[in-house]
């Protein structure tokens, strides 16, 4: 049987507690009217008791299924328990942290760089190398007027408030945000209504303009956080950082807030290099930068953080993809918009069906979603905490053919770690006009073929005259018409003999007469078709791919003692900070020789391992690399032989020195598994320790 709805549980609270309310003023009336007996008055007590006790059950099934009370303190408790490891191991810590910090600023210590590392170097591995993509690097300074033609400057902007009192800034949609949610999952007595109108709020929150953001935190009193002032009316605020570029300071340039805009410029060279065919990928590894209003959540929001995008260009007529049959059979959670709308969770589906059925767009957009979800769950994600959800069309560029994020579930919820769109050919077409650089493609017929083509001719000398200074904008607005929008002029214009126009660049009409513009269709003879390229946007956010990695891989487990809870990470080899450790188990000479062999060996082999030869005891060091996720530990107890050690399990088996570095190799490289090299090798079961 399916679990009742949040809304059936809060209707049936709300009457329980209707009743109980209703009973506890029966109770007060017997009482005052002072005629009632004692057993009537006894029982009306007795059934006020038994109606708290129902909406005290009722309350407690609405509170487990908002996932508050408990499971909210749990995930709590695990966040933090996560973080404290994180920062006491040197994964990452506040950046300036002696000056007290910068909020959205971290730095990466030893361990966290080599967990970043090693998932770029799976990324290049998993996207550039095996999709011959072309890598780009590109400056982080970028100049106004790309950002301009982007839209960036215009558009790259959050609504900001303001304490009155104190000049702190608060982001205004997270704190709408903040207040729904609560009432949502605390206010246990919420009147449906009121729940319903939260849902709604949450669900347009997007689309809300400053204004009716700014009467929505009026009428629901939202003041500052911190001190309880009220705050100010919400404006927008540009995420960019900007800066100046040479000395003179009239150059205006910003710090890059995506790395997508150096692939686009470069289209036309990488193109030509790409030997003028398509479809082809260029992807780009770098920093970005956006100046956030009030950063939190850790890695999950911060001010600089590092991306990795790949821009793939199609033909917008032939979005298949050849390799789409390797990806078809994959079965996964999927969140399309219509079960979004109709209130559902995401659900299993195959991507192939998916994308015959027309949820997902086309064949290409499908096979990076495929290729996503492949790396994701190779880095360590868990499959079942990782789902692909359909953008709404609130949340839809209009220019987007489809979007989809990948978003993986920490204790902050679920979190948008990457993004895939199809962007049509907007970012083209955009750089084009502000360049005045065709960024086109061009596909060669075999034979000559005859089209009919739109042809515009606008009258320059008669549009000078009309409209003198602003003859340009007009010219550029007219030749921009689509089909039907100057077919429905030319009829206007013979009927009529003069039409309204509107020109966007100068936001107003403007009136066209029969003379200033021929329009006609014309046959051609053409040898090749020139078209702009669309873009399928795959775009990681590395450093939350990486935290909710973190989250993923962290437990604890009871010491041998059992008197204390261990810590440990359960990274897959492929991106463990530190792939093995060596331990003599005692210091003497002939085992501290026979570790440096190993060391030596495993340098050679390009296994990253550490020597520890301290004097604690060798549970003692297990646990400490467990804490820092190190899947294997070498244990030298003998000059001939030694044992390996498996984190998770455990398990240990014994190995000749001068096999160490190959098993290891075999093991780390994902070439043998802990399963085939403990049916190679025999097991070792001796005296050594493990956790104490």
């Amino acid at each position: 049987m399916a679990a009742p709805s949040e809304d059936t549980l809060r209707r049936a609270l709300a009457e329980r507690q209707a009743a109980a309310d209703a009973q506890a003023e029966a109770v007060r009336a017997l009482k005052a009217a002072g005629g009632a007996s004692k057993a009537d008055v006894d029982a009306a007590v007795e059934a006020l008791k038994a109606l708290k006790v129902e909406a005290g059950a009722a309350a407690r099934r609405l509170q487990q299924a908002l996932g508050a009370g408990a499971g909210g303190a749990a995930r709590e408790e695990l966040r933090q328990a996560v973080v404290n490891t994180l920062e006491r191991k040197l994964f990452y810590i506040p950046s300036f942290k002696i000056y007290r910090g910068v909020a959205g600023l971290y730095d990466y210590g030893p361990p966290g760089c080599r967990v970043k590392a090693n998932v770029l170097s799976f990324w290049r591995q998993h996207f550039v190398l095996e999709e011959n993509m072309l890598e780009v690097d590109c400056p982080c300074v970028t100049p106004e007027v790309v950002l301009k033609a982007s839209g960036h400057v215009e558009k790259f902007t959050d609504l900001m408030v303001k304490d009155e009192k104190t000049g702190t800034c608060y982001r205004a949609d997270h704190l709408l945000k903040d207040f729904c949610k609560e009432k949502l999952e605390k206010d246990l007595a919420l009147p449906q209504e009121k729940a319903d109108e939260f849902k709604r709020v949450l669900a347009i929150l997007d689309d809300l303009s400053a204004e009716e953001l700014g009467a929505k935190i009026k009428e629901y009193s939202i003041v500052a956080p911190d001190t309880k002032n009220p705050l100010s009316d919400p404006y927008p605020f540009n995420l960019m950082f900007q800066t100046s570029i040479g000395p003179t300071g009239l150059s205006v340039g910003y710090m890059r807030p995506e790395t997508a805009q150096g692939i686009f410029v470069n289209f036309k060279d990488l193109y030509y290099y790409n030997g003028q065919k398509l479809p082809f990928a260029a992807a780009q590894i770098g920093q970005a930068f956006r100046n956030e209003i009030s950063p939190r959540q850790g890695l999950l929001r911060v001010r600089e953080f590092t991306l990795a995008e790949i821009e793939h260009f199609v033909d917008p007529e032939d979005k298949s993809h050849p390799k789409f049959v390797d990806v078809a059979d994959l079965e996964f959670l999927m969140f399309p918009r219509e079960l979004q709308l109709s209130g559902e969770s995401a659900k299993l589906m195959k991507l192939g069906e998916a994308v015959s059925k027309g949820t997902v767009n086309n064949e290409t957009l499908g096979y990076f979603i495929g290729r996503v979800y492949l790396f994701l769950t190779c880095l360590g994600i868990d499959k079942g905490r990782l789902r692909f959800r359909q953008h709404l069309p609130n949340e839809m560029a209009h220019y987007a053919a489809d979007c989809w994020d990948a978003e993986i579930e920490s204790s902050y919820g679920w979190i948008e770690c990457v993004g895939i769109a199809d962007r049509s050919a907007y970012d083209l077409k955009a750089h084009t006009e502000k360049s005045g650089v065709p960024l086109v493609a061009h596909e060669k017929f075999s034979k000559p073929r005859k089209v009919e083509k739109l042809v515009i001719v606008p009258s320059k000398k008669d549009l000078g005259l009309a409209f003198k200074g602003n003859q340009k904008m007009v010219l550029e607005a007219l030749e921009a018409m689509s089909e039907k929008e100057a077919f429905e002029m030319k009829a206007e214009l013979e009927t009529k003999g003069e039409t309204n126009f509107k020109v966007c660049t100068l936001g107003k009409d403007v009136v066209i007469t029969k003379k200033m513009v021929s329009i006609s269709m014309e046959k051609k003879l053409e040898h090749q078709r020139v078209f702009t390229p669309s873009v399928i946007e795959p775009s990681f956010g590395i450093g939350r791919i990486i935290y909710c990695l973190f989250e993923h891989s962290f437990y604890t487990r009871p010491s041998k003692s059992e008197e204390e809870q261990l810590n440990v990470f359960r990274f897959p080899p492929l991106v463990a900070p530190i792939k093995c450790t060596v331990f003599p188990l005692v210091k003497n000479q002939e085992f501290d020789a026979a570790a440096k062999v190993i060391a030596k060996a495993l340098t050679t082999a390009g296994i990253s391992h550490i020597i520890d030869t301290t004097a604690i005891s060798i549970g003692r060091r297990y646990a400490r690399t467990d804490e820092i996720g190190v899947p294997f530990a070498v244990t030298v107890d003998s000059a001939t032989n030694v044992t390996i050690r498996e984190r998770d399990s455990k398990e240990q088996i014994r190995v000749d020195i001068n096999e160490v570095a190959s098993v290891v190799k075999q093991l780390t490289e994902g070439q043998s598994t802990w399963a085939d090299v403990s049916a190679k090798y025999p097991a070792h079961v001796g005296p050594q320790g493990d956790q104490e």
